[in-house]
């Protein structure tokens, strides 16, 4: 509940409310977390700046990433252009949340002392408090909690998208991967209940939601908090039974615990989608083992064979990390052999790069960058090549396309409209006689295929009005009533599509 000492500091000095603006970095996680972060500020009589407004909001949140290189230079860099418009705009507050402020509690204000507030994962639900305590008492606030306060889907939610989700199932890793700090700063997981996820569920798809994305930074682990190794088998099979709920999806598991009444409830459920991300990181077991990853390269290919005897069409992705300390070239060609025999559709591929506070930041071994340079383009090359083939194989095929906004850039002047296949892939296809909104579903036969998209060039087969795309136009209609109560066209589309946008489970699950 938010008092009214804290929407004190929602009203600039003429009685209207103060905007916000986040700029979120990393992974689904974070950018859930930024839906969360949206929704607080909005209870506490925030509105939302027009997009586009680049620093001009009367609250800048930044929701950072530890993982990414060079994280703290970009977040240095970017509070670095903001000093001189925070002079220049009395009132103006900035907030640092997020990995990197978890991780760099102590040195953020003593960097960038016009920060206002520095929050870290486990207590984004006190951020309108802090920004209110901050105006007050005219001194930044430094709150970092050490566990998480109160699970995330308690919070208020602004999300993104009016026809598709992300649900929270956990948060937390117990893996101790030696080139991941992700586990330092969200802590051991923490699993929800069942049925609060379903209850959840069940809301969004009474709102209009009709894609799901579950989401967990080790999201197939689920259960092991509630003492159930079978329970995330059991939440893919309930989720079949929501009515109304068209798509589901999950990211990203762990080759360690997807087991096989796992691969039994994705071919057995209709709406759990036929795609799988699932994080190789390196085909070496030397590697691996380095890695501290708790399988081997056979073990990941049998998973790989075994999802696809049961899911036919099932389009798999990865992340791979090349240069590990100590990779030898007999270790990465290991790689290049799992990515030939594995046929991924797509692969999030990564430059090794230390990661301080991480155990791999001081093994013996580091790569000289310009070999690691050398590997990654010729894993890049060999991808390419795969993803090309494997997307021409779809040539022919009818398929259903859910509608997105944004995930065309080109779609306003090849008068096409684009969209998501049921395996996620990328379709392009022409515009219909008929009006289509984001959320509908769209029948198309692909023509032509790309190495990183689809293409129907024919007219569409069958154009099937939803409930969510009913959902989207109800927020578009809602956006466009007059300033107060809401500003500006709230961005739409599918959150973060895999592969897209966002990294798969900060990109080193």
């Amino acid at each position: 509940m938010t008092s009214s000492s804290d929407r004190a500091g929602a009203v600039d000095d003429v009685g209207l409310a103060r905007s916000y603006e986040i700029r979120t970095y990393g992974c689904q996680m974070n950018v859930h977390d930024s839906e969360r972060l949206s929704g607080l500020l909005e209870e506490a009589g925030y509105v939302r700046a027009p997009g586009g407004s680049d620093g001009e909001a009367d609250v800048v949140v930044f929701n950072t990433c530890a993982v990414r290189e060079n994280a703290d230079n970009k977040l240095y860099g970017n509070l670095g252009r903001l000093a001189s418009v925070k002079a220049s705009r009395p009132g103006m507050q900035i907030a640092v949340g997020g990995c990197l402020a978890q991780k760099d509690r102590d040195t953020i204000v003593g960097k960038a002392p016009w920060v206002d507030v520095v929050f870290g994962t486990h207590n984004i639900g006190r951020l309108p408090v802090l920004l209110e305590r901050a105006r007050v008492q005219e001194e930044a606030q430094v709150e970092i909690a050490e566990s998480l306060e109160a699970f995330p889907s308690t919070l208020p939610t602004r999300r993104e998208s009016a026809y598709a989700a992300w649900v929270s199932i956990s948060v937390g890793c117990n893996n101790t991967c030696t080139f991941c700090i992700v586990p330092a700063l969200r802590g051991k997981e923490k699993d929800r209940r069942p049925g609060d996820i379903l209850a959840e569920v069940e809301a969004l798809v009474a709102e209009g939601v009709s894609e799901i994305t579950l989401l967990g930074q080790n999201v197939n682990a689920y259960g092991s908090d509630i003492g159930d190794r079978e329970a995330f088998g059991k939440l893919l099979r309930a989720c079949g039974a929501v009515e109304g709920l068209e798509r589901v999806r999950f990211t990203s598991p762990h080759p360690r615990d997807f087991t096989d009444d796992v691969i039994a409830a994705m071919a057995e459920t209709p709406n759990v989608m036929p795609q799988l991300h699932m994080p190789l990181q390196s085909g070496s077991d030397t590697v691996l083992k380095a890695m501290r990853r708790s399988y081997r390269q056979e073990r990941f290919l049998g998973i790989i064979e075994k999802v696809r005897a049961a899911i036919p069409h099932a389009a798999i992705s990865t992340d791979i990390i090349v240069g590990f300390p100590g990779e030898s070239e007999e270790d990465f060609e290991q790689t290049l052999h799992t990515v030939r025999e594995a046929r991924f559709a797509n692969a999030f591929t990564f430059q090794y790069s230390k990661r301080p506070g991480t155990p791999a930041a001081t093994m013996e071994g580091q790569i000289p960058k310009e070999v690691v340079q050398e590997r990654y383009m010729r894993l890049v090359a060999l991808q390419e090549e795969i993803s090309w083939e494997e997307n021409k194989k779809q040539v022919g095929r009818t398929l259903d396309v859910m509608v997105a906004e944004g995930e065309g850039r080109k779609d306003g002047a090849t008068r096409r409209l684009s969209g998501r296949a049921p395996d996620n892939r990328l379709v392009h296809f022409t515009q219909p006689g008929q009006e289509v909104r984001p959320g509908d579903v769209v029948t198309v036969e692909i023509t032509y295929a790309a190495p990183h998209h689809l293409l129907a060039e024919g007219a569409a087969l069958a154009v099937r009005r939803t409930r969510a795309g009913d959902a989207w136009e109800r927020r578009r209609a809602e956006a466009a009533k007059p300033a107060g109560v809401m500003l500006g066209l709230p961005a739409v589309g599918v959150p973060a599509p895999l592969p897209a946008a966002a990294v798969p489970g900060c990109g080193r699950d």
